[in-house]
């Protein structure tokens, strides 16, 4: 069986940029035979704003993908068998893909990573589109293509049952994501716990669901605290790495998320994550990482609970030592989120 990666196109910024470098050499000592089906060099790669990905450029680096394997079915190299892995199943080839397999008598299996989509409300599309008819029908189409739906959080699995009720259910797989080498990827900045600063970090997106006036608000309110927008700063790789080791907070208003990668990235060098008590967050995180729903819901609840907020987050700056939590909570996430031997396990026994 050989296992084609469908790659998302590598941002340098993002995580992505990771998975292009880790997950083949991940899925290969899992013992898959593994080939990785990239897009075209030259695709647009600066993200819209306060996006994911290049709204255009994403479409012109999927269709390079389809072109690839279209022609691998055209000379007969794809097999009986043989499994394609989207790593986000957010892609409409996976409707060519399964045209060309069941017209050309070909029995493959496919898998597809589900990160968001329009059935969230606070996700781009479910901002900018929402339920019309096209897009809904084609999330729906996309998930009945794919053999195995892998999602990361049981939130999300919920999230996605409420807005497609009638979908095969059999088909619906909670997986850690194959991120298992962040923890040597930031072994290296560890010593830089020892220096941490009272300093609160903001990771995300510069995006409206992610709720960076609250952020800016609190940075105007506690003057004697350092509060980084990490995006303000067009930060590497490394510089972002570096950045979260000297911070004691990972901070979190955000109304969208599925899974959280930057908070778990703050607790393996010792942040402090403070996350609000909904999405993916609840499931994930310890009463010592949250804070109620209700205090950032959206702006005008967050000046009801500021107070209150404030001084949870003069609390955990209080503390002598906040890496000690935050590795055994980093701990318990990689071995229940952040670890892809569920997701090998799966495709490997097909």
């Amino acid at each position: 069986m050989k296992v084609y990666i469908v790659e998302l196109e590598p941002v340098e910024t993002r995580y992505t940029a990771q998975w292009k470098e880790h997950l083949p050499k991940q899925m290969q000592s899992a013992g898959l035979d593994v080939e990785v089906i990239t897009g075209p060099e030259d695709a647009p790669q600066d993200t819209t704003p306060g996006a994911f990905l290049n709204f255009s450029g994403t479409n012109y680096w999927k269709s390079g993908q389809m072109m690839k394997i279209s022609s691998l079915f055209a000379e007969g190299k794809i097999n009986n068998g043989d499994y394609f892995l989207y790593t986000d199943a957010w892609n409409p080839t996976v409707i060519q893909l399964k045209y060309m397999a069941e017209l050309l008598g070909v029995d493959i299996k496919i898998g597809g990573m589900w990160h968001a989509g329009s059935y969230d409300p606070a996700d781009f599309l479910g901002r900018l589109i929402g339920d019309k008819p096209w897009v809904r029908n084609a999330e729906r189409s996309m998930y009945e293509c794919f053999d195995h739906n892998f999602f990361a959080t049981q939130f999300h699995i919920d999230m996605f049952e409420e807005n497609f009720p009638f979908i095969d259910k059999s088909k619906m797989y909670k997986v850690g994501w194959p991120m298992e080498y962040m923890v040597n990827t930031l072994n290296g900045y560890s010593g830089a716990q020892a220096n941490k600063y009272d300093m609160v970090l903001f990771p995300h997106r510069l995006a409206p669901e992610k709720q960076v006036d609250i952020f800016k608000d609190l940075s105007d309110s506690m003057d004697d605290v350092e509060f980084v927008i990490a995006q303000d700063r067009q930060l590497s790789k490394d510089e972002y790495h570096s950045l979260l080791a000297n911070s004691k907070i990972v901070f979190s208003a955000n109304q969208q998320e599925t899974l959280g990668i930057s908070c778990y990235e703050g607790a393996l060098v010792g942040a402090s994550p403070l996350v609000p008590d909904r999405l993916s967050y609840t499931e994930m995180y310890d009463s010592e990482f949250k804070y109620p729903s209700e205090w950032t819901e959206n702006y005008d609840t967050y000046l009801e609970h500021k107070e209150k907020l404030m001084a949870k987050i003069r609390q955990i700056l209080g503390k002598n030592d906040v890496s000690h939590s935050s590795k055994s909570l980093a701990d318990n996430l990689g071995a229940n989120f952040f670890n892809g031997d569920a997701l090998y396990k799966i495709i490997g026994n097909q």
